[in-house]
């Protein structure tokens, strides 16, 4: 799905933002994009499949440790983006949104989507959705989001 959405933004001709020409910018959206499969990507998803997928597959929960052990793993991603990527500044590449702040946030609701709150406590990672959703614009990011965030209730 990365080098589909390189291959779309420079085909394209997307605004500058999404992509940036300037190297350190575009640097920063590089190394997460990098970084976010073994990390946000892999953890996010072991949680969803443990919490949801799994249990529905075999009918049977998971053991509470293996959910406490996943939870654990995302939540030590979870702080390496805060620190890492998030620092301070409203997006991950700067002052304004890249294809790096939408491939986190989208992520990111998969652990959402299965009842895990990653938000809660985390006011960094909570405003930094918001700037993100406004970015992409509120509606559109929840029709996006409809369909997982209704896969729970199976």
């Amino acid at each position: 799905s990365i080098a589909i959405l390189l291959y779309l933004v420079q085909k394209f001709k997307t605004p500058d933002h999404w992509y940036p020409s300037d190297l350190q910018k575009r640097a920063r959206v590089d190394e997460y994009l990098s970084w976010q499969h073994a990390n946000i990507r892999a953890k996010g998803s072991k949680l969803f499949l443990t919490k949801v997928l799994l249990p529905l597959l075999t009918g049977q929960p998971l053991p509470p440790e293996k959910l406490e052990f996943a939870t654990e793993e995302l939540n030590v991603a979870l702080k390496q983006f805060e620190e890492k990527f998030l620092q301070d500044k409203p997006f991950i590449a700067g002052s304004e949104i890249s294809l790096a702040d939408l491939v986190a946030l989208v992520e990111l609701m998969q652990p959402v989507c299965a009842g895990y709150d990653l938000f809660e406590e985390r006011p960094k990672l909570t405003q930094w959705r918001r700037r993100v959703e406004e970015a992409v614009g509120k509606q559109l990011f929840q029709e996006a989001h409809e369909e997982i965030m209704n896969f729970k209730n199976l």
